[in-house]
């Protein structure tokens, strides 16, 4: 039997040859790609891939580093203080009236003697009238009865007259003589009252705020009403007055350290002292130290002192809690590095080294006082030494280091360098962006 033949079937097409051509670009561009990042691979990557990074062969890390140097290191003793007028004031009425004016301006400067308020001396200067009329009549009946006794007295002579009358007009004398000292006092008391109408100011200093206002009436126990909103029946004085100029910081430190602060002041000697903001961070007055306490304070355990304060631009005011350093020594030829360079671990306080072949070695140190972002040195370092400030954390014995600028130090020196015909006050991009 014939079969039938199976029916051909129709032939692919060839591709056209710009497909070929596309095709072999594309795969020539993926291998020159990974020739290309194979060729641009870190050689600490390809190091570790191929088995591990030889120490010796590690690349330099970038740290910032600083010499040690010697200078002289100042000791201070730290506190809290308070600021203490040097006399504080309340001003009272010494006699009663009707207060007629007030005659400062508050929360200003006023003088010793400086006028602070007027009471009404109408009622005191008739007074003062009267105790005067009631003298000059004393001194006359005085000026009469010494005429009769002289008088007398040469009658006695004569013997014309009893000694008995010439003996009791000597009386009448002595008693008016007594009446007319008791006269000139109470004058002078009544010319005091008067002058105690017009209230200044004992003391020169600060003035607070007004307490009293003019229309009030006042008494020795002081002004009766008042603008504050105390009861109306409360007795006010006519002003404070605190004295800031000297001022005074009272702060206390720890019984140990008792010896060196009241040895040098015993000998005469004014340690300086500071005060500083409650932030610690700006410094109010420098003054000086001058008294302490005669005991200390058995329930804290401390010893009070007092340091005075010239405080020409009221810097300090009454109450104001300060932050207070006392120099109590300076040690002079003291090794100091960086605070930043010191570090606590387990080996205890160490610093790094940097050796001559730039490779770093950890040495424990022995620390001092620190001061200024620098701590004194004891032991354990040399002058002259370069020790790491940053960048510890990623060190170890025997690393190699390269020493670089603090980003702050290349900013500046971008800014110093930049070009010229720059817009007055420019300033570099990178210098801008570190702020």
């Amino acid at each position: 039997m014939n079969l039938p033949s199976p029916p051909d079937h129709p032939k692919r097409p060839a591709p056209p040859p710009h497909r070929w051509i596309w095709g072999g670009l594309g795969a020539a561009l993926l291998a020159a790609g990974g020739l290309a990042l194979m060729g641009s691979e870190h050689p600490a990557q390809a190091q570790m891939r191929g088995g591990g990074m030889d120490k010796g062969q590690m690349a330099p890390q970038p740290v910032t580093a600083s010499t040690v140097k010697t200078q002289s290191v100042p000791v201070w003793l730290t506190a809290l203080g308070t600021v203490t007028p040097r006399s504080y004031v309340n001003v009272m009425p010494r006699v009663a009236g009707l207060l007629q004016s007030v005659d400062y301006k508050q929360g200003q400067m006023v003088k010793a003697g400086q006028l602070l308020a007027q009471i009404d001396p109408r009622p005191f200067r008739i007074a003062v009238e009267q105790a005067q009329a009631q003298l000059e009549q004393t001194q006359a009946q005085m000026n009469g009865a010494q005429s009769d006794l002289q008088r007398y007295e040469t009658l006695l002579k004569q013997d014309s007259i009893s000694a008995q009358q010439v003996s009791d007009q000597r009386a009448t004398v002595a008693q008016l003589k007594a009446t007319l000292d008791a006269n000139k006092a109470a004058l002078d008391n009544a010319r005091l009252q008067l002058s105690w109408t017009r209230i200044t100011a004992p003391i020169a200093g600060l003035a607070g705020l007004r307490p009293v206002d003019a229309g009030n009436m006042v008494t020795t126990s002081g002004a009766v009403g008042s603008n504050t909103s105390t009861s109306s029946n409360s007795a006010s004085p006519i002003a404070t007055i605190a004295q800031v100029q000297p001022v005074d910081v009272t702060f206390a430190v720890p019984q140990q350290n008792i010896a060196e602060v009241v040895g040098p002041l015993m000998a005469g000697k004014h340690l300086e002292t500071q005060a500083w903001d409650a932030r610690n961070t700006l410094l109010l007055e420098t003054g000086q130290l001058v008294a302490a306490d005669n005991q200390i304070n058995s329930t804290t355990g401390t010893l009070n002192l007092r340091a005075e304060f010239t405080n020409k631009k009221l810097s300090l005011f009454p109450n104001q809690f300060v932050n207070v350093r006392l120099l109590v020594n300076t040690m002079a030829n003291a090794l100091v590095v960086p605070t930043t360079a010191v570090a606590v671990g387990a080996p205890g306080t160490y610093v790094y080294v940097i050796g001559a072949d730039n490779k770093v070695k950890m040495r424990v140190v022995k620390t001092g006082v620190a001061f200024d972002n620098l701590t004194q040195i004891v032991s354990g370092v040399k002058a002259g030494e370069r020790v790491v400030t940053d960048g510890l954390d990623r060190l170890r014995d025997g690393r190699e280091v390269k020493v670089v600028q603090p980003l702050s130090a290349n900013n500046e020196a971008k800014a110093s360098h930049a070009k010229p015909g720059a817009p007055h006050g420019a300033k570099p991009a990178a210098a801008s962006g570190a702020r």
